[in-house]
């Protein structure tokens, strides 16, 4: 019982690491040509701590993103069925179970999908906004700005807030633009979300919207709180013993501004991956 305690934390530093390097459009064509991370992002769905599966569903999405990728994912040998099983447990939480469908479906009509264009190659390059244009209709993005952002104890505290709202699918950060990308359910209300950074008492957030000419513009959300629906038995997705600021502050620095670091890190999850293929 102890070593599989010990191991957890483990699995869940690496996957959350991999999901980071992964929400950078310039890593995922690295990571899905590597031997070791994509086998070992498959397996993580399997792993018997919930928190291990949901960041390892959301690296793969992030990966999905690139149109390039999606054929060697959907061939990966255990992909298509370990993202069915995810779906079909019935202990599998609800936002779990739609992160699952949406990487799923993607990758199921990824032939279909990529004769579209050639041009969408490099579409995986060319998105620095993460989640945009799902073809799943139960979840929409909606996009942050942020101000007091700008620090990894206020994205920690960002962080806390946002994984304490029910319907909250997915969210990242893009530091250095004080942003949050968050995926929630279509009923979810993005004043919910507003309400909760208010709650930190030093962060207050704006939507971030297109006008008719194409330009983003910031659209203050009113200040009177809506209520939040909260999650119950939160699961804990960066334990404090396993994300220290020093190493918040790595994988900010490392998201899309080192990309040789990101290829070394890579060889070291690999290295991992490959001693722990059974929990």
């Amino acid at each position: 019982m102890n070593s599989t305690m010990n191991e957890e934390p483990d699995a869940l530093a690496v996957v959350n690491q991999l999901r980071d390097l992964a929400a950078d459009p310039l890593n995922r064509r690295a990571i899905v040509q590597d031997q070791g991370c994509l086998p070992g992002l498959i397996l993580f769905l399997d792993h018997p701590n919930p928190p291990v599966v949901h960041s390892a569903l959301l690296a793969l999405r992030y990966l999905a993103e690139c149109r390039a990728n999606r054929e060697k994912m959907k061939s990966e040998l255990g992909m298509m069925l370990s993202l069915q099983t995810v779906i079909q447990k019935t202990t599998t939480p609800g936002e779990t179970k739609l992160l699952a469908s949406e990487v799923y479906d993607i990758l199921q009509s990824s032939n279909m999908s990529d004769m579209d264009g050639v041009n969408e190659m490099n579409s995986c390059r060319r998105k620095a906004q993460f989640f945009l244009g799902s073809t799943n209709k139960r979840a929409k993005t909606v996009v942050l700005h942020i101000d007091g952002l700008d620090d990894s104890s206020r994205r920690n505290l960002c962080e806390e807030a946002l994984l304490k709202i029910k319907g909250v699918i997915s969210f990242t950060f893009q530091m250095a633009v004080q942003r949050c990308v968050v995926r929630i359910r279509s009923d979810l209300k993005a004043e919910a979300l507003a309400t909760a950074i208010a709650s930190t008492k030093v962060m207050k957030a704006q939507q971030v919207v297109k006008s008719e000419s194409g330009e983003e513009v910031l659209v203050p959300f009113q200040d009177t709180p809506v209520e939040v629906e909260q999650n119950i038995d939160l699961p804990d997705y960066l334990p404090e013993d396993e994300s220290p600021t020093k190493e918040q502050d790595k994988a900010v620095s490392r998201v899309g501004s080192h990309p040789e670091g990101a290829a070394s890190w890579l060889s070291t999850a690999a290295n991992f991956l490959s001693r722990s293929f059974y929990w």
